[in-house]
């Protein structure tokens, strides 16, 4: 840790992490340490036809507000303001103007209008795709396009196609990242790491990244609404005056490039030297770390993504749904308790949860198994299992899902990958990380405040990028709250899970294919006949 009299103490990054529930907006230090935190509610609209919007104009004001607000109140002072930098949601497109101002509302992630374009432009036989084109996206950009439309190749296809007068309007196409960047200095400007849900660029080349007119011309063109990349961990440029006035602060307060929250959680647990691992059980989860070479793993969605450096690459995965079970747990026995009192009910029971296994696809399954078709439940429940079995099989399912994922990162990676720094809300609990380590066999290091490790990632990336805090410093600055190693005794009993949670899926799967591939047509059908209603 860097001594309390290091004057980067005393000057702070501007920080938003805007996730799909609203921005969290922060005041962190240039060496990680939060002043002020506060989360605030977008709400979201939904349509029959596939719609989710959002609107960028109140995410603007409802960030500039609560910055004021925070500096009225004295949080820091205004002259202690160095920097800006944006995380958080990634794969939505914010549609603007010249200057930087939304034209329409946001296309979330989750819209999903641009299904069927998406499928005609790239789809086929092979898993879903045209031979050449699932060639030449994973070949050229390491992924590829969603085929139920809900990312920027799909938004892009359904306004050219079904609102292109929208689309002229538009100057440009953004994520979300850039789209706050562009605010602050009515610069549009986008990096590697930002636009890696667009799957448009070459990315064989960490020196070199680039859009690819051959992806591009495979998914209807549209080069010149991307807005141009820079190196991302870089400064875009100084706050504009006018929003400079408004907050108070500085004309000279630096601006650096946006990032997905992948790429901030692995700066904000403080892994970012090669091979150096963090995992998130937050309301979804994913396993990550720098690796030198691109590469694509289709059968169990496990990729790599530009980043942090010009030098390394990201892996990227997907569990849907991780912390979000406990949640989901929580509401099904009534919504009394609390997380702490959760926790300890689960304490009660012992490892094993009384023979009680939970299988944690309440939303389906990307890594390692993609199956959008796959369910939750509790197997192997008897008239003696109490609700502490319960909650403690949840925390313990969430885990051995984990350790599936792991084991096919690490086979990914080439290597073991342990010293596991783990993030999110689940990390918040001293049993949940311990039965990681146990589930996993590997060592867990729990990172301190571990809600904040997003804005603590984007402060980080911007002292970086203004040169005020090395690469090498990072790991350092990251406090570690405890080390959890495995538990001989438990692993051998989590061993004989493991081995059964596996089978579930296996003999459930065309149960799973039976029941919800039905149950989705049926209800796209009811909501056809809805909106023709």
């Amino acid at each position: 840790m860097a001594a309390a009299s290091d004057p980067r103490a005393e000057r702070f990054v501007l920080t938003v992490d805007l996730g799909t529930g609203g921005p969290k907006v922060g005041f962190v230090s240039l060496l990680g340490s939060v002043a002020f935190e506060e989360h605030y509610v977008a709400e979201t609209e939904f349509g029959a036809d596939g719609l989710a919007s959002q609107d960028a104009e109140t995410w603007w004001r409802t960030i500039i507000d609560a910055a004021k607000g925070a500096l009225d109140a004295g949080v820091i002072r205004r002259d202690q303001v160095a920097a800006v930098s944006i995380t958080g949601q990634w794969a939505s497109t914010v549609c603007v103007d010249a200057e930087g101002l939304p034209t329409s509302p946001v296309m979330m992630w989750m819209d999903n209008r641009g299904g069927r374009l998406a499928r005609e432009a790239v789809g086929g036989p092979v898993s879903g795709y045209a031979p050449r084109a699932i060639a030449e996206f994973i070949r050229r950009s390491g992924g590829a396009p969603s085929l139920d439309g809900a990312d920027p190749i799909g938004h892009r296809l359904y306004l050219q196609r079904c609102e292109p007068e929208r689309y002229r309007a538009a100057r440009w196409l953004m994520e979300p990242v850039d789209y706050l960047s562009m605010r602050f200095t009515g610069i549009a400007a986008a990096s590697p790491a930002s636009m890696v849900g667009t799957w448009m660029l070459d990315t064989r080349d960490p020196k070199n990244y680039r859009y690819d007119d051959t992806l591009l011309a495979l998914t209807g063109g549209g080069r010149e609404k991307l807005p141009p990349l820079q190196p991302f961990g870089t400064v875009i440029a100084n706050v504009q005056p006018s929003v400079a006035a408004e907050l108070g602060i500085g004309a000279d307060v630096a601006v650096v490039t946006g990032a997905p929250d992948v790429h901030t959680a692995a700066i904000g647990s403080g892994a970012i030297g090669l091979y150096e691992t963090h995992m998130a059980v937050s309301t979804t989860g994913w396993i990550s770390a720098p690796v030198p070479k691109k590469k694509t793993d289709l059968f169990n969605m496990v990729a790599t993504v530009p980043g942090i450096d010009e030098e390394n690459y990201l892996i990227i995965n997907n569990h849907e749904t991780s912390g979000a079970c406990f949640a989901w747990l929580r509401g099904i026995l009534g919504g009394t308790l609390d997380f702490e009192e959760m926790n300890d009910l689960a304490g009660e029971s012992p490892a094993g949860a009384n023979g009680v296994i939970f299988t944690p696809w309440l939303k389906g399954e990307r890594s390692p198994i993609a199956d959008a078709n796959a369910r939750a439940g509790f197997a192997n429940l008897g008239l003696l299992n109490t609700r502490s079995d319960l909650i403690r099989a949840v925390m313990e399912g969430v885990a051995i899902n984990d350790r599936w994922l792991h084991d096919a990162v690490e086979k990914f990676a080439g290597r073991t990958l342990d010293n596991i720094r783990v993030i999110g809300g689940g990390a918040q609990s001293d049993l949940w990380c311990q039965i990681h380590a146990d589930v996993m066999g590997r060592t867990i290091e729990q990172v301190a405040d571990p809600l904040y490790c997003g804005i603590r990632g984007a402060a980080l990336s911007a002292a970086m990028a203004m040169g005020e805090v090395r690469p090498d410093e990072v790991r350092d600055l990251v406090s570690i709250k405890a080390t959890y190693r495995p538990n001989a005794l438990h692993t051998a009993i989590y061993d004989r899970h493991y081995k059964e949670f596996k089978g579930l899926y296996k003999r459930q799967k065309s149960f799973f294919r039976r029941m919800n591939s039905a149950a989705k047509s049926a209800a796209k059908s009811a909501a056809k006949s809805a909106a023709k209603s």
